[in-house]
């Protein structure tokens, strides 16, 4: 990493799974590569048994079947090594902020030990190209590194090319920041209306807004006085930390107050609409006069 600035180490990370979604899915391969300040660098790769059947829909993109894993770990077995492993790193990869990061925060949870992405930075090539030159992974390294990608959707190559990606990406867009702090900040713009890092809860007119489920769109306070069943499911399911205690604490009838930054927007454009409402007001006068 000639062109990036760093001072802990970075671990680059790509997974494959039986699917999307963090809730239900399992990871079946896991490859990661720590690279530390001084240049060492140190990678894990392998795989894992999910405990669940592989759909066929998965096994067509990565070509892993239930076969390949039936004899290999639980992420259970393998977690608090690779928690260990992942101690005091910031994060990169490509596309990690949607799928890889929430995938194996939600694998630790399983596994009952603690692992967030907070007080990480998060390097992700993925947003980097597509904010840049909207493409895959596949077309970013042919664009960056000037090479065909072999073996695309094996874990192992993905992480070697987004590794490679980001190196390129830093050597041909000068107005990159060049630094980590700058780079996490390039690759996550802060969306004040977001409650937690996944966007499960959502800021809407200063109510904390349920965003999945049966009662997608509908305020916290609302599901609190109408359907407090609904939100005891929530605290006991496979939700963040974070969501369950801001939907503990409406069960007791505590609730969120709206961010500074979001209030003064909030009444900004309360002020604009006042003062667009006094210039529609005047001039309605103004033509009755």
């Amino acid at each position: 990493m000639k062109n990036l600035k760093f001072d802990r180490p970075i671990a680059f990370i790509d997974l494959e799974a039986t699917g999307l979604n963090p809730s239900f899915d399992r990871i079946v391969e896991l490859s990661i590569i720590k690279i530390h300040p001084d240049g060492t660098q140190e990678s894990k790769s392998t795989r894992i048994n999910p405990a669940i059947p592989i759909p066929a829909e998965a096994t067509r993109i990565h070509g892993i079947t239930d076969d390949d894993v039936a004899d290999k770990p639980a992420f259970s077995e393998y977690a608090a090594g690779l928690r260990d492993f992942l101690d005091n790193c910031d994060i990169g990869g490509f596309g990690v902020k949607r799928f890889d990061i929430p995938m194996l925060e939600a694998e630790f949870r399983r596994a009952g030990l603690d692992f967030s992405r907070q007080g990480r930075h998060i390097l992700d090539a993925q947003l980097i190209y597509h904010t840049l030159e909207p493409r895959d992974l596949t077309a970013a390294y042919k664009k960056y590194c000037g090479k065909h990608l072999e073996n695309a959707h094996s874990s192992e190559a993905d992480v070697w090319a987004s590794l490679e990606v980001i190196e390129g990406q830093l050597n041909m867009y000068s107005e990159l920041p060049h630094d980590v702090v700058g780079l996490h900040n390039f690759c996550n713009p802060r969306d004040v209306n977001k409650i937690d890092p996944v966007g499960q809860l959502f800021w809407s007119e200063g109510e904390v807004i349920i965003d999945f489920g049966k009662h997608k769109g509908k305020s916290l306070k609302y599901v609190a006085s109408s359907d407090s069943e609904y939100l005891q499911w929530i605290i006991h399911a496979d939700f963040s930390e974070e969501v369950k205690a801001i939907v503990a604490k409406a069960l007791d009838g505590e609730f969120l107050e709206p961010p500074e930054a979001l209030q003064a927007t909030e009444n900004i454009g309360e002020e604009e609409r006042n003062s667009q409402d006094s210039k529609e007001l005047g001039g309605r006068q103004g033509r009755l006069i």
